[in-house]
């Protein structure tokens, strides 16, 4: 993996992602998540998994855009994006019937008629896991594998992270790799118990985040980089 540790040296700011930045969005969701067990089990066909994990990170990230947090991103001041991630805001995490029904094509050309089962699944048992009650919902973080370690990613959760402190609201994602389970703990969220998809699928790992908590105290901080809205 290129892993840099140099950031541009133009710096970046959080932003909405714009209309037109879907398909580069989704290019870099791509990328992070190419070695994504979840990724890895919906798209068990390694010479097709890049694209159409591309072409499913641009339909949710349509979906994602009317919502509360929308799709922010880190990027530089010249458009260059390094990390992105979709947030939605309390009671607004889960698509309406209509909106569903009008994504379908999509995700059928997505998965292919025997993906869209399995899709299917991995959505449902998502859903019957994710906590009642306001929160806001974290289905996706990514970070350019040319900037990961460089601190984007951990960038774009603070900032929503103070927000959600300012307003007192919790917090929730699920894991699916252990290994980022202590990156979102630094962040204040503590793992729930475990998701297990259907068929012999991965593991996820549900987590939750009290507002106010310890770690979130030095989050609420004001951000080292410069904030755009």
């Amino acid at each position: 993996m290129n892993v840099r540790t140099v950031l541009p040296s133009a710096g970046y700011g959080i932003r909405c992602a714009r209309p037109a930045e879907s398909g580069a969005v989704a290019a870099l969701l791509a990328r992070s998540f190419a070695d994504d067990p979840v990724m890895a089990w919906m798209f068990p066909e390694p010479s097709h998994r890049a694209r159409r994990t591309a072409r499913f990170f641009k339909l949710i990230s349509r979906q994602q855009r009317p919502r509360a947090g929308a799709v922010r991103v880190a990027a530089t001041r010249d458009g260059e994006l390094l990390a992105a991630a979709l947030w939605s805001g309390p009671g607004r995490w889960q698509p309406s019937a209509a909106r569903e029904l009008a994504a379908l094509p999509g995700y059928a050309r997505t998965f292919g008629a025997r993906g869209l089962r399995r899709a299917a699944e991995v959505e449902n048992t998502l859903h019957e896991s994710h906590p009642e009650g306001p929160h806001w919902y974290l289905p996706t973080l990514g970070t350019d594998p040319a900037f990961q370690g460089t601190g984007v990613g951990s960038a774009l959760v603070r900032e929503q992270l103070a927000h959600c402190d300012r307003l007192g609201e919790p917090a929730y994602l699920e894991s699916s790799k252990p290994s980022n389970v202590p990156f979102y703990e630094k962040f204040g969220f503590r793992v729930t118990g475990e998701i297990h998809l259907p068929g012999g699928g991965p593991t996820l790992w549900p987590m939750w985040r009290v507002p106010g908590s310890e770690p979130a105290r030095e989050l609420a901080r004001p951000a080292s980089v410069p904030t755009e809205g």
